[in-house]
């Protein structure tokens, strides 16, 4: 029988995707970048530092400058930078800012003072709204993380998440 407070499922379902591999420590998004490896894997998002789990995501072989692998670290580059709005993690988290009416109200006010920012500037706003952690897990190839992620979906399946394709 499951927990009443989504809450307390939280960390015994974390706990559960132990078992698929060696996980990251929990690091603040904002830290991401400078320890997320540049190799496919799956990451995974929780609001603050105990808060709930709420995304699963994966990040393939991607190609970047230099022809560099860019993998999980390039995937949370995308949403670091705001150019990630319309797409997994980042659509989530702009949609919640958005219908945050606070977090908007800061933002009319930006535009009265004719200090209207890009969209990408509010998408790393949505960011720091959010106040995501985060954590991964390194595959050998785009296939295999692509299976790691329906793992941690499956596992996951009673559990709600921002993902939106499940």
């Amino acid at each position: 029988m499951a927990p009443a407070d989504d809450s307390e499922a939280t960390p015994a379902l974390v706990e559960a995707l132990e078992i698929l591999g060696q996980w990251s420590e929990w690091v603040p998004f904002a830290n991401a970048l400078d320890m997320a490896p540049r190799l496919p894997g799956v990451y995974m998002a929780r609001e603050g530092t105990i808060g709930p789990l709420v995304y699963v995501g994966m990040a393939g072989e991607r190609r970047g400058s230099r022809d560099r692998p860019q993998g999980i670290r390039g995937r949370l580059a995308i949403y670091a930078r705001g150019k990630g709005l319309a797409s997994g993690l980042g659509e989530a988290v702009f949609d919640r800012a958005l219908a945050d009416v606070d977090w908007l109200r800061e933002r009319v006010a930006e535009v009265e003072r004719r200090e209207a920012a890009r969209a990408k500037e509010w998408g790393k706003a949505a960011f720091v709204r959010a106040d995501l952690h985060v954590r991964w897990i390194v595959a050998p190839d785009k296939a295999a993380a692509v299976m790691l992620e329906r793992s941690c979906l499956d596992a996951l399946a009673s559990h709600e998440l921002w993902n939106r394709l499940r």
